[in-house]
């Protein structure tokens, strides 16, 4: 699983890295984020899943939450939203926590359910979410090919 995620996660690094703060902030018509919104996104919900965030996590700072949680958008943002330097630390910082996960943690079931899905272990969930970070990727670089073209 390990080379699977260094694969997706360089992905979303080097796209991240290849973007600037406004290209980040615009929300395209027909979209319902913005970049910078997908990529927070892409933080807090493994973050959450598999460390306990925000409650029993501080890897991230807690109003990540109230940024980038599901069903968060960009137009209700009371806080000033982190920048893509920021967000790429914090993305490096936990590639290298998801990295020290051990067989014996994901093999453990999972405490909570989730509204989708028939995910038993934490094992399943971190499967999830390789498919969860690429599906982000892809509306990213979607919405960005739309930017460039206005």
């Amino acid at each position: 699983m390990s080379n699977q995620f260094d694969l997706t996660r360089s992905a979303l690094l080097s796209f991240i890295e290849n973007n600037d703060e406004k290209t980040a902030d615009v929300q395209p018509e027909y979209f319902n984020n913005t970049i910078r919104w997908h990529i927070g996104h892409v933080l807090v919900t493994p973050e959450a899943l598999l460390f306990g965030f925000p409650n029993q996590s501080e890897n991230v700072p807690k109003y990540f939450s109230d940024l980038f949680n599901t069903g968060t958008k960009p137009a209700d943002w009371q806080d000033t939203p982190p920048s893509l330097s920021v967000l790429i630390t914090q993305l490096e910082q936990q590639r290298a926590r998801m990295k020290e996960l051990t067989n014996d943690f994901l093999q453990q079931d999972l405490p909570y359910t989730l509204p989708f899905g028939n995910f038993k272990t934490f094992g399943d969930v971190y499967e999830m979410i390789l498919q969860h970070e690429n599906e982000h990727l892809g509306k990213m670089k979607a919405m960005k090919q739309v930017v460039d073209a206005l």
